[in-house]
C-alpha cells in the first residue's frame, strides 16, 4: 500500500516503513503525527484520488530528528561594477518514518476556516434599509444626454456645396 501525502508545500510517495526527509514540522523527536493531506491511496489494483483529499485518510508517521541541511551558497555577482554577494542557507529539516497508512477511518472534523468567515460577515453585515429619492434629489442630479452614433455623425460632417 502506498499513499502521496502533501507536506511543506511538497508532494511526497510514502509506504509503511520509508524515512524521509520534510520541511521542518514544528513538533519534538519521538512525537508522533498525523497527516491528513492525503492525495492519492493505492493498494493492490484499487486507487483512491482526492478531489483535492482523499476523505477519511490519514497517515501517521514519527518524528525522528529535527535538524539543517547542508549549507547552499548563494553568490551574486555583475561583472565590471564592483558587485559581489556571497550568502549561504541552511534548511531546517525534519526526518520522519512512516508508520501506518490509513483509509476509510473518520477523521477529526476540523472546522473550515472560510465557513467560519462566512459565519461572522452574517453576523457583523446589518440589513440594509430601503432609501426613498425624492423628487428635489432627483432633479438636482444632473443627466447626461446620450448622444447616438447618428446624431454624432450628423454633427461632426460638414455639408458641402457643389459650385458651378
Amino acid at each position: 500500500m502506498f499513499a502521496v501525502i502533501k507536506t511543506g508545500g511538497k508532494q511526497y510517495k510514502v509506504e509503511e516503513g520509508d524515512v524521509l526527509y520534510v520541511e521542518k514540522l514544528n513538533k519534538e523527536k519521538g512525537n508522533k503525527v498525523t497527516l491528513d493531506k492525503v492525495l492519492l491511496i493505492g493498494d493492490e489494483g484499487n486507487t483512491l484520488v482526492g478531489t483535492p483529499f482523499v476523505k477519511n485518510a490519514l497517515v501517521k508517521v514519527e518524528v525522528i530528528e529535527n535538524f539543517k541541511d547542508k549549507k547552499v551558497i548563494v553568490f551574486k555577482k555583475k561583472r565590471r561594477k564592483q558587485y559581489k554577494k556571497k550568502r549561504g542557507h541552511r534548511q531546517e529539516l525534519t526526518r520522519i518514518k512512516i508508520e501506518e497508512i490509513v483509509s476509510g477511518v473518520k477523521a477529526a472534523p476540523k472546522k473550515k476556516p472560510v465557513e467560519l468567515a462566512k459565519k461572522e460577515k452574517e453576523k457583523e453585515v446589518p440589513k440594509k434599509i430601503p432609501v426613498e429619492v425624492t423628487k428635489k434629489e432627483k432633479a438636482e442630479a444632473p443627466g447626461k444626454k446620450k448622444t447616438t452614433a447618428k446624431t454624432a455623425a450628423k454633427a461632426k460632417k460638414p455639408t458641402k456645396t457643389k459650385e458651378k
